[in-house]
């Protein structure tokens, strides 16, 4: 894990004077109960299938789609930051994506049931260019009957 008291100066400057925006809504809904909930996990650990191109600079390259049943050795962690913490992720894929764990809530109905799609973010991106990439991923997961997103900040 990066700590930010032993990043070099001019990073950890850096870091602490980002602009943090605001935006003018904040909406908020009330979702179903627990074991009526169509769950999706959205992560920013930089994951991509085996055969996906790995991330870039590239502006709008912020996201990859990866399928529920997709076998653990085919996900792959491209994540750019050179301060990232890999060791988690090589351990354990549930750490940084809990796929398994979603699975095993659906199965005891503890969840209605888990999306057929999940969504990998490059983390470290200015919230305002990845808007569009979200507003797409919103309409595939009102598609797919999702009604709660478990958000994972890696």
């Amino acid at each position: 894990m990066a700590v930010l008291e032993t990043m070099p100066e001019s990073i950890r400057s850096h870091l602490i004077n980002l602009d943090c925006p605001s935006f003018e809504t904040s909406p908020w809904v009330q979702g179903p109960v627990l074991n009526k909930q169509r769950v999706a996990i959205l992560s920013t650990a930089g994951l991509h299938k085996r055969e996906d191109r790995p991330f870039t600079f590239d502006p709008g390259d912020h996201y990859r789609v990866i399928p529920n049943d997709i076998k653990a050795n085919d996900l792959v962690m491209s994540h750019l930051s050179t301060n990232f913490d890999r060791s988690g992720f090589q351990q354990d894929l549930n750490v940084v994506f809990p796929r398994d764990r979603l699975n095993e809530l659906a199965k005891q109905n503890i969840i209605g049931s888990v999306a057929t799609y999940h969504y990998s973010f490059m983390g470290g991106t200015d919230p305002r260019q990845m808007e569009p990439s979200v507003k797409d991923i919103t309409a595939v997961l009102k598609e797919d009957r999702v009604n709660a997103v478990l958000l994972i900040p890696v």
